[in-house]
């Protein structure tokens, strides 16, 4: 079996022993059955990896003792922040989840005009920490070992505006330029994906205020999580680790 891999949001030190908290705990005891004497790996978020070993283990609690620990970067050499306005249904957790499985490090969430997403503030704080957990699973699937973060939901605008030195780009069907054409090097991305309906005139008009560049993908209409995930590629595997 292979070596199931567990977030631990607390900092690690080999030698030392530390109990999972209530999630892991019930993965590792309840839903994979292990006890004690089994091998897992931890990581917390700090570019590292650590081999454990369980000491205790039942449905409720796991201990482990930490073996041994050593830096296991698997970041992309391109730093990709991605705007994605919020999709309906399980979109948006596709879309993170597939997004960080191909090296994302930043996701913040956006409400445009077309955005079909309707949550009140407690509700949408519930989906901010729900997205959090799913970009940590995807973190134990494949081999990551920091943690995107899923910053607060904002407006389109809001996030356009911010400061950053990278890269801004926006898709867009009448676009003349591809990520093919861009050119190297470049080290930071800050990437819009609009949504299902796309972006309304005056939303492109005012990317263009704050200097995106308008790319085009090729010929065929995408879906918004189809958009993300085939931008985010074509980034990687032009600016960064892929192929």
């Amino acid at each position: 079996m292979r070596i199931p891999r567990i977030y631990h949001p607390e900092r690690i030190t080999p030698g030392t022993e530390v109990a999972l908290d209530s999630d892991a705990a019930n993965h590792v005891g309840r839903v994979l059955r292990m006890g004690p004497g089994q091998a897992i790996q931890l990581f917390d978020g700090s570019n590292q990896v650590f081999d454990a070993e369980i000491t205790q283990a039942d449905k409720k609690n796991v201990r482990v003792k930490i073996v041994s620990g050593e830096v296991d970067n698997r970041e992309s050499p391109i730093h990709i922040h991605l705007g994605q306005v919020m999709s309906r249904g399980d979109k948006m957790e596709f879309t993170i989840q597939k997004s960080i499985e191909l090296g994302v490090s930043l996701i913040t969430p956006l409400f445009s005009e077309r955005c079909g997403v309707k949550l009140d503030a407690e509700r949408l704080n519930k989906k901010i920490q729900q997205w959090q957990k799913i970009a940590i699973a995807a973190c134990e699937q494949c081999g990551r070992n920091t943690i995107p973060e899923i910053r607060p939901a904002m407006s389109l605008e809001q996030w356009c505006a911010e400061e950053d030195s990278g890269l801004k780009l926006n898709l867009h069907p009448r676009a003349s330029a591809s990520i093919n054409t861009l050119p190297l090097p470049v080290e930071r991305v800050r990437l819009l994906i609009g949504p299902e309906g796309g972006l309304s005139a005056d939303e492109i008009a005012m990317t263009a205020r704050y200097q995106f560049t308008d790319i085009l993908l090729g010929p065929r209409v995408l879906r918004t999580e189809t958009t993300a995930l085939t931008a985010i590629t074509a980034l990687q595997v032009r600016f960064g680790d892929l192929g």
